[in-house]
């Protein structure tokens, strides 16, 4: 039987987690705000070793699990829950989010009276309630020389910040923006036989980016829905390995700039952002010198060479 919705989890490492995002999902499907919604739920485990596939299999066996014998990364094992579903709508939603008051639901009812509208996020929360930054511009190369570099705290107020996170639009109000986070996002069945799958060459990070950015491309919309509701506890699978967070990070965004901007703008981001991390590096080295917080500078220093010494190819 064909489902309406299909959500897809990928996990790693985060069975406590995993659980309460279960639940919450499990719990949502009986919810008001959808009544009669067939779903399906599916987990791709990547090789985790904290007994997460188990608990799928003993706590949730309505559940479908993918137990992969080796991490293929985020964006390849989203692609195979994708793959192996059949819902008119496929959920892409982290395994660190709990959905609050049959969000999926409603995004279904959303995305049903909105034929033009490719893909759909909520707004995201952080535990304590507060608004979780998800809408976005599409980055230039302005922006991609700041955010998410040590620079980025002198240039918070920059008007090229402001535009990128959208701050000059209200976070309670459904609109129309260039892409969302891809902690919980909702993908059109239509659109992605259009647009194609994610592009597994960003093992994680940028993925929602390059896909929003192809079905803008395409003509479909892309909506943030405040309406719908869910809780990002962010980063909790990224940060056990806190090298291969940055690596990757810096990686997938020079693949972005390299895939739709060329290689001449790809190349300039990959060497300003190695420049980077080369002044990060001999900074923290000076500070762990004169014997300031060493065991921290040691830490920084090597997360920082292991980025130079990937290249970030």
């Amino acid at each position: 039987m064909a489902h309406d919705l299909s959500i897809v989890i990928v996990s790693w490492n985060v069975k406590g987690l995993l659980r309460a995002c279960l639940r919450s999902t499990l719990e949502g499907q009986q919810s008001v705000a959808s009544p009669g919604l067939a779903c399906e739920v599916i987990v791709v485990d990547n090789a985790s070793t904290d007994g997460s596939a188990d608990m799928v299999r003993q706590e949730f066996p309505t559940v479908r699990l993918m137990a992969n014998a080796d991490n293929v990364g985020f964006t390849r094992g989203n692609n195979q829950g994708i793959i192996a579903s059949d819902g008119r709508y496929a959920l892409l939603l982290n395994p660190d989010t709990e959905v609050l008051d049959g969000a999926p639901g409603e995004m279904v009812d959303y995305m049903e009276h909105a034929s033009e509208v490719g893909a759909l996020g909520p707004q995201l929360l952080y535990p304590d309630g507060r608004v979780q930054s998800s809408r976005r511009r599409f980055p230039d190369l302005r922006t991609a020389l700041v955010e998410s570099t040590f620079l980025q705290r002198w240039f918070s107020g920059s008007d090229v910040l402001k535009q990128y996170y959208v701050l000059d639009r209200r976070d309670d109000e459904v609109q129309e923006v260039d892409w969302l986070v891809g902690a919980c996002l909702m993908m059109r069945r239509a659109a992605l036989d259009q647009v194609g799958l994610l592009d597994e060459r960003f093992f994680m990070y940028s993925e929602e980016l390059d896909w929003c950015y192809r079905a803008k491309k395409k003509g479909w919309k892309i909506v943030y829905l405040p309406t719908a509701r869910v809780i990002h506890h962010e980063g909790k699978s990224s940060e056990q390995v806190l090298p291969v967070r940055h690596t990757n990070f810096q990686r997938s965004k020079v693949l972005f700039f390299e895939k739709h901007h060329g290689r001449v703008q790809g190349e300039l981001l990959r060497v300003y952002l190695l420049a980077i991390y080369l002044w990060q590096t001999v900074l923290e080295g000076c500070k762990w010198l004169v014997g300031h917080k060493r065991p921290l500078r040691r830490e920084r220093v090597a997360t920082y060479w292991r980025v130079l010494r990937s290249g970030l190819r």
